[in-house]
């Protein structure tokens, strides 16, 4: 079955459990080549790997595997794909935007969208800006609807951020602090590593120029300008450290064998993606884009319409996110072992097939916003514009100012 929007509004309908992915990855390199998980900052000293490793059940057998990406990290990633999406004009959304680029200093980080900020609509970046009339973002009128949304009344959210809805938001940074609404992930995605192996890796470095140690006779000082100077420091409050050439990246480095994060070899990567159909129909809809109280067969259907798009919105991440492809970080690319498709798990447990294209996910989503734009949960956007365009603070720019003003300094 292709996922055309009316298979996917009877599937929201007939209380189909959730639509689902699991497909097997491989090293680009091939059977037996190592690739890189993501390091976590861990606090026992005598720890022995720097990976999220853990025991699961697989197959009817408990197996070591491996985080090779996190559910917050594949949520950022088919972000940055549907923004991808949305920014070619092949996906039209709701997007808000905060723009940097004509704040002096800051012309480089350029515009940050909902699908940027890591707390999305309820950032402190959206936050600690304001609409092209100086409101703070927080006290216009999309931020009060925002901030009196909830899980029984998401129309403000589904209006300015339906992302959100999708890989979930807490607005912990509103008004009402850590009692700000909630909204779980309804699109959950995750890629582990099965029968993962830790390895080693080494370092080393071979100075062409073979530049030993001299600091006993001839010892090194920081020097603002130049970076590095054999002059001590004059003065009397001067009381400089002397440095050996390592110290500014000179000299061998002996060879080292780092076995805490040193690469992991597995049998094959197993990518999940589960879009939960029972989260999406626990969001309710009671009035309609423009604000009008819906009743009866009219909510009914408006509401319908509403979770149809998110989940046609929902489906393009996953699908858009293969276009990208799964270089998830350096010495880490993984390619497809061949096709997966979507399945669909109804009520009673039994499965089918779900075919959705590149092609089949713009039609989807673009099918399902004019179908739900005439029950009033219309998006009011245009391909690749944003819906609301904020300004960023003086403060927040100075904050930002003077942030890389210290990094630039403690480099020095």
């Amino acid at each position: 079955m292709t996922a055309k929007l009316d298979e996917l509004a009877n599937l929201i309908e007939a209380g189909a459990v959730a639509v689902r992915r699991v497909r097997r990855f491989g090293p680009a390199g091939g059977a037996g080549d190592k690739v890189f998980p993501p390091t976590y900052v861990v606090d026992d000293p005598k720890a022995q790997t720097k990976y999220a490793i853990e025991t699961r059940r697989i197959d009817g057998a408990a197996v070591d595997t491996v985080l090779l990406d996190s559910v917050q990290s594949q949520a950022n990633r088919m972000e940055q794909a549907l923004l991808a999406g949305w920014r070619a004009g092949e996906l039209s959304f709701p997007v808000i935007v905060v723009d940097f680029s004509n704040e002096k200093g800051l012309e480089d980080i350029g515009q940050i969208t909902t699908l940027d900020a890591p707390h999305r609509l309820a950032d402190a970046i959206l936050r600690d800006s304001t609409t092209a009339k100086g409101v703070p973002f927080r006290q216009s009128g999309e931020g009060l609807a925002f901030t009196r949304a909830k899980v029984a009344r998401a129309t403000a959210v589904f209006k300015l951020c339906p992302t959100a809805l999708i890989f979930g938001v807490w607005d912990s940074t509103g008004a009402t602090g850590g009692m700000g609404a909630k909204f779980a992930r309804t699109l959950v995605s995750e890629i582990v590593g099965v029968n993962a192996c830790a390895g080693v890796k080494t370092a080393s470095r071979i100075d062409p120029l073979q530049i030993s140690d001299v600091s006993k006779g001839n010892p090194l000082y920081e020097d603002a300008e130049e970076g590095w100077t054999f002059e001590k420091p004059s003065g009397k409050s001067a009381k400089p450290q002397a440095l050996k050439p390592s110290d500014v990246n000179h000299g061998n480095i002996a060879p080292s064998v780092d076995a805490k994060a040193g690469g992991v070899t597995l049998d094959y990567a197993l990518h999940t993606a589960v879009l939960s159909l029972a989260g999406l129909r626990k969001l309710a809809f009671p009035v309609d884009c423009s604000g009008r109280t819906l009743d009866g067969a009219q909510r009914a259907k408006a509401e319908s319409a509403a979770r149809t798009a998110l989940a046609a919105l929902a489906l393009a991440g996953v699908v858009y996110q293969d276009a990208m492809g799964y270089d998830l970080r350096s010495r880490c690319l993984l390619v497809p072992e061949g096709v997966a498709q979507f399945e669909v798990v109804a009520a009673d447990g039994r499965v089918h097939g779900l075919t959705m294209s590149r092609e089949d996910a713009q039609k989807a989503v673009a099918d399902a916003a004019a179908a739900a734009a005439n029950c009033g949960m219309g998006w009011a956007c245009e391909p690749g514009k944003p819906i609301l365009t904020l300004k960023p603070t003086e403060k927040l720019c100075e904050l930002i100012r003077i942030s890389r003003a210290q990094a630039a300094t403690s480099k020095e």
